[in-house]
């Protein structure tokens, strides 16, 4: 960045756009939404796109910020619902927060294990053998049926969705429920990138090699990515299968899960957080652009397998265009854009 440009937008502006921008996005979550949202938007739009943006955020830490590659997200997410309900099924009186809490360790568990050999391969061979963890654990949780409560449908739900004896399955109480669960960890990963422990990723991603001259413990690093990341996807995952689906099975976290999550951060932008808020945001909302679109123009005369066809399409397109002309994604465009109306001369 030149002198320019730091004269053009000083640090303090930053500081003072956050200030105000965090307030403003407080007040439309936490009260403007749930006033004005209905019912349809709250289930159907709003709760699955925060539980998106969070799973986004579990693979930005372990791609975008320590710079390895996964396909085992729909396996960790996994992962984190069948732990959820194992633990609320056979722990008598568990309440959903500490089972959510302890399906995402299980799950930072099993990531890590899969990150073991990172100390050996990486890139597309760490990619394979995260895929090969993909279809391990889905294999494992249809093949045995303690996992699912052996029922004939493979399907798990929880009997109710209570905090401290309130029940919060309607729709506020799910969205309440996701809003301060992804709220929360959003700060935590914003600290944790800024941690210590952040900034040793970022080297390794840079180049592992100078990170393990200048002493940093590469491996353990990559495997504490592996394990933070998998804990942020298996609280995903449990809020997917009980907030929003209401049940779900193996199929509700398969390879077409993995890919669109990444999808995510490489559409909002790899190495930044709010980037997984804009390109979960950009995968939620597409489909409803499409069905508008097909309405408008033809009357709704359009196949819905067409539409999906046409989404797949464009998604492949959108995926090709930013690794090409814009590898940091949405989030880097929005802010490029933000920097230039800034410094623009307006006249009144």
């Amino acid at each position: 960045m030149t002198a320019t440009r730091l004269a053009a937008r000083p640090l303090w502006l930053e500081a003072r756009d956050v200030r105000i921008a965090l307030p403003l996005l407080l007040v439309l979550a936490f009260v403007v939404l749930p006033a004005l949202g209905t019912e349809y938007w709250l289930d159907a739009i709003i709760v699955p796109f925060l539980i998106l943006s969070l799973a986004g955020i579990g693979l930005n830490l372990l791609t975008g910020y320590a710079g390895q590659t996964s396909l085992g997200s729909g396996g960790f997410m996994a992962v984190g619902a069948f732990s959820t309900y194992g633990l609320m099924t056979h722990v008598p009186f568990m309440p959903l927060p500490l089972a959510l809490l302890i399906a995402g360790l299980i799950a930072g568990l099993a990531g890590a294990i899969s990150g073991i050999p990172s100390d050996r391969i990486k890139g597309f061979y760490l990619m394979v053998s995260t895929l090969a963890a993909q279809f391990f654990l889905d294999w494992l949780f249809q093949t045995v049926p303690w996992f699912y409560g052996y029922g004939s449908s493979g399907t798990i739900s929880l009997p109710s969705l209570e905090i401290a004896g309130r029940d919060i399955n309607t729709p506020l109480g799910r969205y309440f429920m996701t809003l301060v669960t992804v709220s929360l960890l959003t700060i935590v990963a914003v600290n944790l990138v800024r941690s210590p422990a952040g900034r040793n990723w970022m080297a390794i991603r840079d180049m592992d090699t100078a990170a393990a001259v200048i002493g940093i413990r590469v491996h353990r690093y990559k495997i504490l990515a592996f394990g933070v990341s998998s804990f942020y996807l298996g609280v995903a995952g449990a809020l997917w299968a009980f907030v929003y689906l209401g049940s779900a099975s193996v199929q509700s976290f398969d390879l077409t899960r993995s890919f669109q999550i990444l999808f995510i951060i490489i559409i909002g932008g790899m190495g930044s957080i709010r980037g997984n808020f804009v390109g979960a945001a950009f995968i939620s909302l597409l489909p409803l652009g499409l069905d508008y679109l097909s309405q408008a123009l033809f009357s709704g005369h359009v196949d819905a397998g067409l539409l999906q066809n046409i989404q797949k399409a464009l998604f492949g397109v959108l995926i090709i265009a930013f690794l090409i002309k814009e590898p940091d994604g949405l989030a880097r465009m929005i802010k490029a854009a933000g920097d230039r109306v800034s410094r623009w001369p307006l006249r009144f």
